[in-house]
């Protein structure tokens, strides 16, 4: 696994943890439609993206014409 997918992993990992945390804690209440779930869907692509490599964004910005790194 390299650099990149482990910070991928780790990223969505501590987002999701921060809002189960916020939620059982009772300081944000997750059982209603909120802006909080686009969050969670962040952290949870971030989360899965680091396993699989497969990201939206990533294709998103290919098929814009955006450059990918030189592998640094």
């Amino acid at each position: 696994m390299t650099v990149e997918r482990i910070v991928r992993v780790l990223a969505g990992f501590f987002i999701l943890l921060s809002l189960a945390l916020a939620h059982f804690s009772g300081t944000v209440d997750m059982t209603g439609l909120s802006w909080l779930w686009f969050t969670a869907f962040i952290g949870l692509n971030l989360f899965q993206s680091g396993f699989t490599r497969f990201c939206p964004m990533d294709i998103m910005l290919k098929k814009a014409g955006v450059k990918q790194s030189c592998g640094l």
